[in-house]
Order: C-alpha cells, then sequence, then structure tokens
C-alpha cells in the first residue's frame, strides 16, 4: 500500500513511474527494461533483501535512493554510497532527495 501512495505522490509531483514493485522479481523485471532514470528502493522487498535490485541498479548506472525503516549501517554493501532516507518520510523531502539524484538533463520544476 505504501508503495502505491508513493507512486500517486510522485506522479502528482510530476515524475514518470516505470514500475512498482512489492516483491524483488518484479523489481529486477522494471530494472531490466531499461526504463528508469533513478529509482528508489526498500532494502526489504515482501521479506527479501532488496540487494540484487541494488547491485543491478549499480552496474547499470542508474542511481538509486533506499527508503528504509533500517538504518543506513544495517544495509548490505550493495546500498553502499546511495542516499538513505529513513521511513517515515516526508513526500517533500523524498522528492528532493529523489530530483538530487536524476541526472543533470531532468528537469522537473526544481
Amino acid at each position: 500500500m505504501i508503495a502505491f501512495t508513493l507512486e500517486d505522490i510522485l506522479i502528482f509531483a510530476g515524475f514518470e513511474i516505470a514500475g512498482v514493485a512489492t516483491k524483488l522479481e518484479r523489481a529486477m523485471t522494471v530494472i531490466e527494461s531499461g526504463f528508469c532514470d533513478a529509482a528508489i528502493l526498500d532494502a526489504n522487498l515482501g521479506g527479501v533483501s532488496s540487494g540484487p535490485a541494488a547491485s543491478a541498479l549499480t552496474e547499470r548506472g542508474v542511481p538509486f535512493l533506499v527508503l528504509s525503516g533500517y538504518s543506513a549501517g544495517q544495509h548490505s554493501d550493495a546500498f553502499a554510497g546511495a542516499v538513505h532516507l529513513q521511513k517515515p518520510c516526508q513526500a517533500d523531502k523524498l522528492i528532493y532527495a529523489l530530483r538530487s539524484i536524476l541526472p543533470a538533463h531532468f528537469s522537473l520544476g526544481s
């Protein structure tokens, strides 16, 4: 439910959504499609670490941020270097952080 609420918030803020994933398999499918310019990852998707998704994004040069109930120190090395936001997070902070990691050629009203 949280993922779909975030989707609505981000659409309202002007972002296009490549996909919403509540399971690692779906996240990998979205990443492999090649249609995402940045990503928001929860460290835990359906009880499974999203570390493989973080690694896949890194391999493709896709920036991502981590929105998680876990602290940054509790994440695996796959999440190293990513912007980390602690849940719960205010929508404006999430939007700002997402815009900050997007490539410079994107301008979403920032």
